[in-house]
């Protein structure tokens, strides 16, 4: 390896020179010569004191630059002082001044420290060994502290999206159910859903403000308590009614729509007549026989099979057929006969196709007007006769 230039020292004295050296101080180029020519031979011939290298460091000028030879064009920068510098030298006049020397390090073309450096009062640049002010310190940190809260709030948010997105489905679903516990909640026990008013329809018999007063000790409890035990108990009173249904219109009234029975005829049971209808509940104890109304004269009483089957087929007569209707018998289930206002009968027979007996009976009503005809035969609804 070949060393820099100036590193190189004298070699140290052999033995043998060393003796020389005490005697005579300097020996002559002759003397080397004459003493490696006597030297016998298979011997090691050391090499001469001007060949030999040293590897001890030499103190060297620090900041005096090496001016270029001819024998080295090359001019390398030199390398900073690590001697340790003199009591009265201060180690900024022993240090060189880096910027002023460069960088090795840093590439060529590349700027410069001292280029980095903007204008005096911004932070942009600004060398590393610049000092700055503790104001703009701490703006810088508070700055830098902010910007790092951010970045992880973002990777929080980041990573927590699905998680996030789940909690917001079931906080909605949650919400929903109690929204809607607490719509019920209130509906079922503020007095604002409190029943005010009763409103009848369908009621032609009965009074309806009859019906009205019997839902008098429910005024006052909100709509959804409202059992339908307690309605039943309120209309059962009422034996007219066959049917009934009640609907709530917030915030405070009940409908109640009422079907009436329907009479089907009078039965004479000894004691008094007696309206009933199809199912032999007693509507009316009348005196007499109401317009409109036949007298049903059957075996067995409203028990019997022949009572049922007269009541169907008063029920599928016409309006207007059912109004010249003036008395219903029946010995069996299957012998229905009909008697009208003009003395005509109708032979009806069992109570089944009621339905197109009443028709074709209300055809041949219109054909032949029962005063001209004396009966009406519709046992067989395909084949109808009147004689």
């Amino acid at each position: 390896m070949k060393r820099p230039q100036g590193f190189d020292r004298a070699p140290a004295p052999r033995a043998a020179d060393r003796g020389a050296v005490r005697g005579q101080g300097t020996s002559s180029p002759d003397a080397a010569t004459s003493s490696a020519a006597a030297a016998p031979v298979g011997r090691a011939i050391s090499p001469p004191a001007a060949d030999r290298t040293s590897t001890e460091p030499i103190p060297v000028v620090v900041g005096a630059p090496v001016r270029p030879t001819a024998a080295n064009p090359v001019v390398t920068p030199p390398a900073p002082a690590v001697s340790r510098p003199s009591s009265a030298t201060s180690a900024t006049e022993v240090l060189p001044d880096l910027r002023d020397l460069g960088d090795p390090r840093r590439p060529a073309g590349s700027p410069d420290a001292a280029d980095l450096r903007g204008p005096a009062g911004d932070g942009v640049g600004r060398a590393a060994d610049e000092p700055r002010s503790p104001r703009a310190a701490k703006r810088a940190l508070a700055a830098a502290a902010r910007e790092r809260r951010r970045y992880e709030r973002q990777e929080v948010r980041r990573f927590t999206k699905r998680s996030r997105r789940r909690r917001i489905t079931w906080a909605v679903a949650v919400g929903a159910v109690l929204a809607v516990v607490a719509v019920v909640g209130i509906g079922a026990y503020s007095p604002l859903m409190a029943l005010r008013e009763v409103r009848v329809e369908g009621a032609q018999r009965i009074p309806a403000d009859q019906v009205q007063g019997a839902f008098a000790t429910l005024l006052g409890t909100p709509l959804p308590l409202i059992d339908g035990a307690e309605v039943q108990a309120a209309l059962e009173r009422f034996p007219l009614i066959e049917t009934y249904a009640t609907e709530t219109i917030p915030p405070g009234t009940l409908v109640v729509r009422i079907v009436e029975r329907t009479p089907v005829g009078v039965i004479d049971t000894g004691s008094g007549l007696e309206l009933v209808d199809g199912a032999g509940v007693v509507i009316e104890r009348p005196d007499e026989r109401p317009p409109g109304q036949p007298l049903i004269e059957v075996e067995g009483g409203v028990a019997g099979a022949g009572f049922r089957a007269v009541a169907g087929v008063v029920r599928s007569l016409p309006a207007d057929v059912r109004s010249q209707l003036a008395r219903a018998t029946a010995d069996t289930a299957d012998d229905v006969r009909l008697e009208l206002e003009g003395g005509a009968s109708v032979v009806w027979g069992s109570a089944e196709e009621s339905a197109l007996k009443a028709t074709v009976l209300a055809a041949l009503m219109r054909a032949a007007p029962p005063d001209t005809v004396a009966q009406y035969d519709v046992s067989a609804p395909t084949s109808p006769v009147t004689s």
